[in-house]
């Protein structure tokens, strides 16, 4: 059967669309984490909205998903609406057909409709080259990731083009992933966020500018992994020791592409503010 005969709809999260796209997720990732709760939590209870995408079935067989998932970004001091590039997987019976493309530009085109006014993403090796093909992307660059020897207290007034708009309600949904557990803590004039990691003692953190009415604990007594982009932050004053090529499973570079006018036709990289809240590895 090729692609044209497959039915292709809009991704949703009833029930028993959740329960189709965790069978297909985790078997596709050989994992157990893409559980119908996860996915509720990320699809339907969003407070920035439910999420967008696109299915192709074969009768009542799943054959493939893309769901990107709504965000609230300030960009260049305005809030704008976009979208989480984040899950996507075709069934090995139905793989080289293009599936994987025709579902994305469908869910860019109903992201686009709805008002959302970019799609933004962190792809591996694997998936880049065909973000940036087929699907014309920005490649924004490669985000950096090491372990800081010292926690920042406070930003500089460094300009910054994109970053993430946290407000409570969304922050609180953020962190009751729950795939995820959590510390936080008030750093002078910074709110940070850390999130348990697969390797032992090690933490992944973020850091965001204050965050009123949030109370937070203590820093964890674990080394501080970076994952991301921030140039209010002098990385080597932090004393960033980058984390070798030979031990990063696979670069992660950032990739960007408009839907409408009140988004900007690129990112400067160099005023890109992004961390592991905003695109969900934790």
């Amino acid at each position: 059967m090729n692609a044209e005969a497959l039915a292709i709809r809009p991704a949703g999260a009833s029930q028993a669309q959740l329960a189709a796209y965790s069978d297909l997720l985790n078997a596709t990732f050989e994992t157990t984490k893409f559980t119908p709760e996860a996915l509720a939590w990320r699809y339907r209870d969003n407070p920035a909205g439910q999420v967008v995408g696109a299915d192709a079935w074969d009768g009542e067989r799943l054959a493939a998903h893309y769901a990107v998932c709504p965000l609230e970004a300030r960009i260049d001091g305005g809030c704008v609406r976009g979208l989480l590039s984040l899950n996507t997987a075709t069934h090995p019976d139905y793989r080289g057909r293009g599936l994987f493309t025709k579902l994305a530009e469908t869910a860019y085109g109903l992201g686009a409709e709805a008002g959302y006014g970019f799609v933004i993403g962190v792809a591996n090796a694997n998936s880049t080259p065909g973000f940036l093909g087929r699907l014309a992307f920005q490649d924004v660059g490669r985000l950096e990731a090491g372990v800081l020897a010292r926690l920042p207290r406070a930003f500089s007034d460094a300009q910054v083009q994109y970053q993430g708009a946290w407000r409570p309600e969304l922050l609180d949904w953020r962190l009751a992933n729950p795939q995820g557990r959590y510390v936080t803590a008030r750093r002078g004039g910074l709110f940070a966020v850390w999130a348990e990691t697969h390797l032992p003692f090690v933490r992944s953190g973020a850091f965001l500018p204050d965050v009123a009415g949030r109370e937070g604990g203590r820093a964890p007594l674990a080394a501080t992994l970076f994952i991301g982009l921030e140039p209010r932050l002098s990385l080597g004053r932090q004393g960033f020791l980058p984390v070798p090529e030979a031990l990063r499973p696979s670069p992660l570079n950032l990739i960007w592409r408009r839907l409408g006018d009140s988004a900007p036709s690129e990112l400067r990289r160099g005023a890109v503010a992004i961390n592991f809240l905003d695109f969900d590895p934790y």
